[in-house]
């Protein structure tokens, strides 16, 4: 086993860890406790406890590195390895007693994505993989992306903008043509989660703006990994931090990046 697994295996559990945290405190969260970081933006003492968990563990186990967090617990940057986390991805999903919603974790070497995990809660469902791994993984199973090779045979996901709505038109008439021309458009709520099933041939392609690295990081990583392609509008390698990506099957890819870059690019 060599390092970066080693890493991978004991991120699987640190990330059940939140989940475990995460799920038994759904019960107790009220209206009232919930904060607004922005509109449509909300976060819980549980995304903050979960982060500082999982801060906690992840230095135990890789102490020179940084950490790129959502809810900014631990804001130190290190120059070789950095963790990109968020402690719930989903909390509206979360507050609202709906799934999915997920604890998203990559590590990134210099400027690489080295390994990512996501693990879904509400399914106990733990994706992984880590660079030189023969593909990525799914509770220990190994997962591929989807063999459809036409947008018209495609399952498609996205999420709907939350706070940027200068390109609201132009998405909805993507949503028109993919309604259109598709098996159907779902918007499950947690983008990790999105990818993740892009990774394991649950969805043929996924596609949104205004994202966060921590969102992103880890699901995009297990897309490629499961033998998929990634990138951002303009079709370049600018997703994790350019706030806007596609990511599919591969097979339908340029097909489906024709789409969004003829309404999104105006």
């Amino acid at each position: 086993m060599n390092q970066l697994e080693d890493l991978c295996l004991k991120t699987n559990e640190i990330a059940k860890k939140a989940g475990a945290f995460i799920k038994e405190q759904q019960n107790k969260i009220k209206a009232d406790i919930v904060e607004t970081k922005g509109m449509h933006d909300f976060v819980t003492y549980v995304d903050k406890t979960s982060e500082e968990l999982i801060v906690a563990e992840l230095k135990k186990i890789l102490p020179e590195a940084g950490f790129i967090a959502e809810e900014g617990t631990e804001t130190y940057r290190a120059d070789r390895y950095n963790w990109i986390i968020d402690p719930l991805d989903g909390t509206t999903n979360y507050i609202h007693g709906f799934s999915p919603f997920a604890v998203s974790i990559a590590l990134q070497e210099n400027d690489e994505i080295v390994l990512g995990v996501v693990y879904e809660i509400s399914l106990d469902e733990c994706f992984y993989s880590w660079k030189g791994a023969n593909g990525a993984f799914l509770n220990g199973n190994s997962i591929h992306v989807s063999k459809a090779n036409t947008v018209d045979a495609s399952l498609i996901a996205t999420g709907f903008p939350y706070y940027d709505y200068d390109l609201l038109k132009n998405f909805m008439a993507t949503l028109e043509y993919f309604i259109l021309n598709s098996h159907g458009v779902r918007r499950p709520g947690s983008a990790a989660t999105d990818l993740a099933y892009v990774a394991c041939g649950r969805f043929e392609a996924f596609y949104e703006y205004s994202l966060q690295a921590w969102d992103v990081a880890a699901g995009s990583f297990l897309v490629k990994q499961a033998g998929g392609a990634v990138c951002d509008f303009k079709g370049g390698h600018d997703y994790i931090f350019g706030k806007e990506i596609i990511a599919s099957n591969g097979l339908v890819q340029e097909e489906f990046k024709s789409v969004v870059q003829k309404y999104m690019l105006k």
